[in-house]
């Protein structure tokens, strides 16, 4: 069972949101290099970050607790770490072994989605993006409809949005009590990327991204 109960909307106290964060050089003075990009994740989870999209959308950064629980053992068993790719991967169909499909490993890409409408998400825009734990037990991981149904790297507007009552019946039954009841969502494959300014960007397959922000 999960020690690491997570509600979203609130964050660790301001203090703990520190320039490492965000701050390219002072991130890799306190994760190193290579990144210690589990620790990474985990602290950005735990200060209630918040990522730019799209240049204007801001999303807290959330991870399910299984995915959370995976992430420390990362770190206390020195496993291996989430890929962070350089700058010249900045779609993920230009990374190695790249295929369309709905696989992922928690390591180069991650089951996740973006969720809107939720009334206490950091930033103050209702947006989340959730990151879940593939090939596992995770109740908030991926259903099975949303395996059967994911086509990330088309349009959205060709993709299967969901509403909470859907999603509950698939499975995720504590959807509403944790985002709200009007919140909606779209699954999505990630992986991190850097940019040429070093900055560590958060990228769904479709392209879009966004990168920590103070």
């Amino acid at each position: 069972s999960s020690s690491f109960p997570v509600v979203i909307g609130t964050p660790s106290p301001p203090s703990m949101a520190s320039a490492h964060l965000h701050n390219p050089a002072k991130r890799d003075m306190h994760y190193g290099t290579p990144l210690n990009t589990a620790q990474y994740l985990l602290d950005l989870h735990d200060t209630g970050a918040v990522f730019n999209f799209c240049g204007s959308l801001l999303f807290q950064l959330s991870l399910t607790a299984k995915l959370r629980e995976h992430l420390v053992q990362v770190v206390q068993n020195q496993t291996a770490q989430p890929v962070l790719y350089d700058s010249s991967m900045d779609r993920l169909a230009k990374i190695p072994g790249y295929v369309k499909t709905a696989d992922a490993d928690n390591v180069c890409i991650f089951h996740g989605r973006e969720v809107r409408q939720v009334p206490s998400a950091v930033g103050g825009q209702g947006c989340v993006l959730q990151l879940c734990l593939a090939n596992g037990s995770d109740p908030e991981g991926w259903t099975k409809q949303e395996l059967g149904d994911y086509n990330g790297w088309a349009h959205d507007s060709r993709r299967p949005w969901r509403k909470g009552e859907q999603l509950e019946r698939e499975g995720f039954s504590s959807f509403k009590s944790k985002f709200g009841n009007t919140a909606y969502t779209l699954h999505h494959r990630f992986y991190l990327h850097l940019d040429r300014r070093n900055q560590v960007w958060l990228s769904a397959e479709d392209g879009c991204e966004g990168e920590p922000v103070q």
